[in-house]
């Protein structure tokens, strides 16, 4: 067994660092001597998610898949790699905070740091303020990023902090790229036992749903015709929502007065039959689980109604949560609520790249927080926390977790990243049928430029720039070209194949020595059996947590979704194909990575080249600033509203609130901003053509 003591690691970096060698980037000549010292205030979002190890995640020290010992303070894997493969010498500086408040705690004290963690926002304002060093000058001398940012010039273009200099001050973090992020995750066994099967549903007891509150969103006539993917997975066929023959569901049971959970059951399998013609079968619950599934908002309320209804045949209770959260006290997590939301009543903005901004029809910018239909949606949501269809706990903001409401039986569904929440399926009872998958995103109407919008399956949940990065601190650096060429060379390695894998899946020894397996087209590595068992005994099978808690991977730069990919428990992966299939069949459409030829199609970039004007003047918007957050302890508007409705000065109506946005909180010049650099950054994107 391998150990690696602080003093020995001290004592080669010495060594290190006397030594006269110098390292050279490939072909770039970025050279700087061997032992030059990086000190680096960057990491994720906690002290776990550090370059080095905390002592809550080391103990007394542990040993991982590579034989060697680790203590705290001991750098992790990767990045003993990286200090063995480029020559630098990295310090500890981390402070453990996510990157907003990691940049803030050092921007008043900029010497004291080389590498620092920050926004994409923070980091590009502080480089228009002369603070971060401007990345883009050395693009030349960086052959690996160069040749990834010309590959994808949209990359390009979201991180380009000024048009006139085609300055970059940050290092982008991709958690995959051009695919889907998060997906609605449903007990579908759950589903299926209330919907599927010949005959009425019985059940010996249910309870009554409360008065109704939720009115339809979809049509109460006519027809609408839907692309789907056929059940096996291999053409698209078009099916019809007949409205003229079966009603509109929540329409007939808000009609239908006093409701008990047997009743609402065997109304929405009729609406099913009638509305599809048969085309489900005794299969039903395939309208919201199946390859071929079809649902929209008025179905999945229906359902929900159904489920909180009928505890006692679900889970053999008197009580059932319908929409959930993955921590329902936590500000971070409950603004996937919203989120959500987007996706049910066809509202863009909400889970964008860069604030609450998307493209329109008309190629400008818009802001959803001063949208009325957003607005709108959020009402409909709290139609359904009126109903006790969302979460106790989400609603006063309780501490259930998504593991809770498995491990009882006693939550239904919630929007997240497929990987780590499919995990939970492993305390499920499998043997019973019981599963927790991502099932299909729901039809909406969607304003596309469709002539009275479109009813199609759409995604923002688009994996693009993340709204973190890493910049170099100007101050930090000085004068020190063996300190600026090291940090551009670690940026650089990064976007190698090489760097790729390491800063994916860790150093060798975590690898399987010449094994690959196929991902999206490219072969991969496949992760050694013993890192797989450590993802288990350490981190409970999260790829994420397992990653950045002990390899110090997935903390930055470019991760490739394949070692995810290879944790993701099987369920997760039923799920998640039937997604993909519908992806690429064309039938989940999504913003593309590209200035579109239809610009509402187009993603935001997740910076835009603002002024160190405009950023002084945006600074100064407190309100809209501080109420519309994503932080564990910040305040969230859009939360607030779907859990207790519209209160609060300004937001007694849907207009009302988004007026009050608009002309109170500084919307109104926010957007003016925003416009002006997001004309000016697609002019640059024209001369780059």
């Amino acid at each position: 067994m391998k150990k690696i003591s602080k003093v020995l690691s001290l004592a080669l970096a010495l060594m290190m660092a006397l030594s006269v060698v110098s390292f050279s980037s490939a072909e770039g000549g970025l050279a700087f001597e061997a032992g030059t010292v990086l000190r680096m205030a960057t990491g994720y979002n906690s002290a776990k998610t550090g370059l080095f190890f905390d002592p809550e995640t080391a103990g007394e020290g542990i040993t991982l898949a590579d034989g060697v010992t680790y203590h705290s303070g001991d750098l992790k894997p990767t990045w003993v790699a990286v200090q063995e493969k480029l020559g630098m010498v990295f310090e500890d500086k981390y402070q453990g905070n996510g990157a907003a408040k990691e940049f803030d705690y050092w921007k008043e004290q900029l010497d004291q740091v080389d590498m620092l963690s920050g926004t994409a926002a923070k980091l590009s304002e502080a480089g228009e303020a002369g603070l971060v060093v401007n990345i883009g000058e050395y693009l030349d001398q960086m052959p690996n990023f160069k040749a990834y940012l010309d590959a994808n010039p949209i990359v390009k273009l979201s991180i380009t902090g000024n048009v006139d200099t085609g300055a970059i001050y940050f290092s982008p973090y991709f958690d995959g790229v051009d695919d889907i992020e998060r997906m609605p995750l449903m007990r579908v066994d759950m589903a299926a036992k209330l919907l599927n099967g010949e005959g009425e549903f019985t059940a010996e007891a249910s309870n009554t749903l409360k008065a109704a509150v939720y009115t339809p969103y979809m049509p109460t006539e006519g027809k609408v015709e839907i692309d789907v993917v056929n059940l096996e997975g291999t053409a698209v066929e078009t099916i019809a929502k007949d409205y003229d023959k079966a009603g509109n569901i929540i329409a007939k049971m808000n009609e239908a007065g006093e409701v008990d959970g047997v009743t609402a059951v065997n109304m929405l399998r009729t609406y099913i039959d009638e509305a599809y013609d048969g085309y489900y079968g005794t299969e039903r619950a395939n309208l919201f689980i199946g390859q071929n599934a079809a649902w929209d908002a008025d179905e999945l309320v229906a359902l929900l109604r159904c489920v909180v209804a009928n505890p006692q045949t679900l889970n053999g209770t008197d009580t059932i949560q319908g929409l959930f959260c993955r921590e329902d006290g936590n500000n971070q997590r409950r603004v996937d609520m919203f989120r959500f939301a987007g996706h049910l009543f066809g509202v863009r903005g909400l889970e964008s790249r860069q604030d609450y901004l998307y493209v329109d029809t008309d190629g400008q910018l818009k802001d959803a927080r001063q949208e009325v239909a957003t607005y709108e949606a959020l009402a409909r949501m709290n139609a359904l926390a009126q109903e006790g269809l969302l979460s106790m706990d989400f609603i006063n903001g309780g501490e259930s977790k998504t593991a809770t409401y498995l491990e009882n039986d006693s939550g239904f569904m919630h929007y997240d990243y497929n990987q780590t929440q499919t995990i939970l399926n492993t305390k499920l009872d499998a043997e019973a049928g019981e599963k927790y998958m991502a099932v299909m995103v729901p039809v909406a109407r969607w304003y596309d430029g469709t002539e009275g919008g479109k009813y199609m399956r759409f995604t923002e949940s688009w994996r693009s720039v993340k709204t973190d990065g890493w910049g170099i601190s100007k101050a930090g650096i000085g004068d020190d070209v063996n300190k600026l060429n090291a940090a551009l060379s670690l940026i650089d390695y990064a976007y190698s194949d090489e760097g790729t894998i390491l800063m994916s899946y860790g150093p060798a020894a975590f690898i399987k020595e010449g094994e690959t397996f196929l991902f999206n087209g490219k072969e991969m590595p496949v992760i050694a059996d013993a890192t797989y068992q450590e993802l288990w005994d350490l981190a409970s099978g999260n790829y994420t947590n397992f990653a950045r808690y002990y390899l110090g991977s997935t903390l930055s730069f470019m991760k490739s979704q394949a070692f995810e990919y290879q944790c993701t428990h099987e369920v997760g992966k039923e799920g998640a194909g039937k997604i993909s299939v519908a992806i690429g069949l064309g039938t989940i459409k999504h913003p593309l990575l590209e200035v579109a030829e239809n610009p509402w199609y187009t993603s935001v970039p997740t910076v835009l080249p603002t002024t160190k004007e405009d950023n002084q003047a945006l600074g100064g918007f407190d309100e809209l600033n501080t109420k519309f957050q994503g932080g564990k302890d910040q305040q969230n508007i859009f939360v607030d509203i779907i859990a207790a409705g519209f209160t609060g000065e300004g937001m007694g109506s849907p207009e009302e609130a988004a007026a009050y946005v608009a002309d109170t909180m500084s919307g109104v010049q926010y957007l003016d901003i925003k416009e002006i650099a997001w004309e000016e950054l697609l002019d640059y994107y024209a001369s780059l053509q």
